[in-house]
């Protein structure tokens, strides 16, 4: 069992780049472009740096960080965009949970596998 959290993905507005676990590359190829796309929209539209990571059981969250000296990280933007991602990706995010119990946790009380 995982002791720390599992970084998934992220994406820095200050390096201007996106990165995803290689452990996760048998997630599909559309999953991944979506986990794109969310993380770097979110980073060009509020800054800072953000990462989806899993936590030793499994569920998995949204981290914000940022630049102390970061004048421009739009905090207040930043919570009420995880709460807005949160909420419209929530079976994507159920999903991946899901897939992280299974292949990385061997959970599988309760799946019919």
């Amino acid at each position: 069992m995982y002791q720390e959290n599992v970084v998934l993905c992220g994406a820095s507005a200050y390096e201007q780049k996106f990165y995803l676990n290689p452990d996760f590359d048998l997630l599909p190829e559309t999953i991944k472009q979506e986990l794109k796309i969310l993380c770097v929209l979110f980073t060009a539209d509020v800054g800072g740096v953000l990462t989806l990571e899993f936590d030793s059981e499994g569920r998995l969250s949204l981290k914000v960080e940022a630049d102390e000296g970061d004048l421009l990280f739009d905090e207040i933007g930043s919570a009420l965009k995880i709460k807005q991602i949160q909420s419209e990706r929530k079976e994507l995010f159920e999903s991946l949970e899901m897939f992280y119990r299974v292949f990385f946790l061997e959970e599988t009380d309760g799946l019919d596998v």
